[in-house]
């Protein structure tokens, strides 16, 4: 098996990740749900270096990761807690605080 190192710096499955999403829970997802969430982040890092910055696209995507990682996630139980791999804010961020956390790679460093 191929184990990559996570955000915590200890070796992790590469088949899956531990998602949490603020003010929620904690997922397993897959290494596609893990991809698109990295595409969506990609994609918000660009909106984000744009001149005037689309404040409703921004939450709108940010909104999508949440709903993605709950429908195709697996939730892990509430009293588990678990290193997260990657941590999703709340979609009702302002461009300010999306800026300080979606910058250089994203909340998604190379792992994938």
């Amino acid at each position: 098996m191929v184990r990559k190192r996570g955000v915590n710096g200890k070796p992790r499955d590469k088949k899956r990740f531990i998602v949490r999403l603020m003010n929620d829970s904690q997922y397993y997802v897959s290494i596609d749900i893990a991809k698109e969430l990295n595409r969506l982040d990609n994609r918000l890092v660009r909106i984000l270096n744009e001149d005037r910055p689309d404040e409703d696209g921004v939450r709108d995507i940010i909104a999508g990761m949440r709903i993605l990682v709950k429908s195709k996630g697996k939730k892990i139980r509430d009293d588990k807690i678990i290193p997260s791999d990657i941590i999703i804010p709340l979609s009702d961020i302002s461009i300010d605080e999306a800026k300080g956390i979606f910058k250089g790679e994203g909340i998604i460093p190379d792992i994938l």
